[in-house]
């Protein structure tokens, strides 16, 4: 055998395909704290003294007029972009304003954007096997060992995205919103604490927006998992708790009901879509 075939062999464990402990202290306080953050762009203020803060196993949905600051509120919290002002914890430990985006992503924060990155040459198995390895490095990854642990994991995760019929077809096949419970799960081989996830069921059949739906809200409370997104259908159909965001800050806060009643809300962003309904 040479030495090639002998790093295809697939029983030989390497650190880096086991799932790593999380080291992040709720005891006292929520999973994510945002205080005071703010972040300009040539004087333009698209975070304005922002405060937020996610519970350990919420499921929040994040909804807002565009230009409000969604997606760059996730690129904070992801160590995209850094504020001018605030702080921005992750427990009562990790300052993720001191770390960059690969240590933000170690410590369990995962981010799914809103078109699915698949590798689509590749079955979905191998999708999940391929996202479990933490070192991304071409040589590591393409030398690394299954195990028993790790197939188990894919395996749970299938089952969890509902896709354990497909395993072995290439993710190109898939539909969109089978792309999208797939990356969904490709996150998930992580084991995030912390779930972002932006428009999942943009482009969907309602069909594939309900069983979406009921992916994320088994998802909660396993993880944090926080939502933005459009559809006020979708988001009413998962919502424990709701925040709007307007010009940079949170406008509003509660259950779904509460801030389809606040005037302020109706004003600047559901009483928009209302009269666009119309």
């Amino acid at each position: 055998m040479s030495f090639f075939e002998s790093l295809r062999e697939r029983d030989r464990v390497f650190d880096f395909m086991t799932p790593q402990a999380s080291t992040v202290d709720v005891r006292h306080g929520p999973i994510l704290y945002m205080e005071d953050v703010t972040v300009s762009f040539d004087g333009f203020k698209a975070i304005n003294k922002l405060n937020l803060t996610i519970d350990d196993g919420e499921l929040r949905c994040i909804i807002g007029p565009n230009g409000a600051g969604k997606t760059t509120m996730m690129d904070i919290i992801t160590g995209k972009t850094r504020p001018n002002e605030g702080s921005v914890w992750f427990g009562s430990r990790h300052n993720l304003l001191k770390m960059n985006e690969p240590e933000i992503a170690s410590l369990g924060i995962g981010r799914k954007f809103q078109k699915p990155t698949v590798f689509e040459a590749l079955s979905v198995f191998e999708n999940l096997e391929l996202a479990m390895a933490a070192d991304k490095r071409i040589f590591p990854t393409l030398t690394a060992r299954m195990t028993g642990e790790t197939r188990d994991r894919i395996e749970e995760v299938l089952t969890t995205i509902g896709l354990t019929e497909l395993r072995f077809q290439p993710a190109g096949i898939l539909s969109h919103g089978q792309k999208q419970w797939l990356e969904i799960g490709m996150l998930l081989m992580q084991r995030p604490r912390l779930l972002l996830v932006d428009e999942p069921v943009a482009g969907m059949t309602e069909q594939e927006m309900e069983r979406t739906a009921e992916l994320l809200t088994r998802l909660a409370g396993k993880q944090s998992v926080v939502v933005v997104e459009h559809d006020m259908g979708f988001v009413r159909s998962i919502a424990r708790k709701v925040t709007v965001l307007h010009q940079g800050s949170v406008l509003a806060e509660g259950s779904m009901d509460q801030v389809a009643s606040d005037p302020s809300v109706v004003e600047v962003y559901l009483g928009a879509d209302d009269e666009e309904a119309a």
